[in-house]
């Protein structure tokens, strides 16, 4: 028993270390050159455990994820202002609308391994601002960058990105099938922060976590 509870202890202390490391050491390790002036203002919102990216919208964005409007999602309405998107593990996302629906099974696949889904979002104005909405700048060539980013999380079937039937929490957001594999090292967050990173701003080395990245994202730009 005790050499049980010194290892729990000792794995605890790891992570602890993990996390405050890779939240104080950023990535990059050096500010990249400065590019344009930014005119794209991007926001990250998050909950307890989970960040989404939300992206302005225009014409140019609508036709770069037309299929979304193919699929019923209905991101031309003119009172939508952005599309949010988020990537995560495949069972927690589609089993755990709520979290008084919170299942064994899910969360077991989270803290292992799970297949990833895309999850897709619309919105009218954000309001800022707020606790969990954090606004950056971002000049034209990083944001073309990101959207490349962001696209190429999607999987992609003989038709394009593949839609996951009746997979929806509402008639106003889709699942689709990702690219990668979800586990509680490359999980939500750290594909959040790797999106940042593409559109030109420093992160932690590793953020598990919202506030670590939350906190990275103010310490380091």
């Amino acid at each position: 028993m005790r050499r049980a509870l010194r290892l729990l202890a000792t794995l605890a202390v790891m992570a602890a270390l993990a996390g405050t490391l890779g939240t104080l050491v950023p990535r990059p390790l050096w500010p990249a050159a400065a590019a344009g002036e930014g005119r794209r203002h991007i926001l990250v919102l998050k909950n307890p455990i989970h960040t989404d990216i939300a992206i302005p919208v225009d014409d140019n964005v609508r036709r770069r994820f037309h299929f979304l409007a193919a699929d019923g999602l209905p991101a031309d309405a003119p009172q939508v202002r952005y599309l949010v998107f988020g990537w995560g593990g495949r069972a927690f996302y589609l089993e755990t609308p709520t979290w008084s629906e919170l299942k064994a099974v899910p969360v077991l696949k989270a803290l292992t391994l799970d297949a990833s889904v895309m999850h897709v979002d619309v919105a009218s104005a954000i309001k800022e601002p707020h606790p969990d909405v954090t606004g950056f700048d971002v000049d034209e060539e990083h944001f073309s960058e990101l959207l490349d980013y962001i696209a190429a999380s999607f999987q992609q079937g003989p038709n394009g990105p593949i839609l996951l039937d009746n997979a929806g929490y509402s008639a106003f957001d889709r699942f689709y099938e990702a690219n990668g594999h979800f586990n509680v090292l490359v999980g939500c967050n750290t594909w959040t922060a790797g999106a940042l990173r593409v559109a030109g701003l420093r992160t932690g080395w590793w953020n598990p976590l919202p506030a670590s990245l939350g906190l990275s994202m103010r310490l380091h730009n």
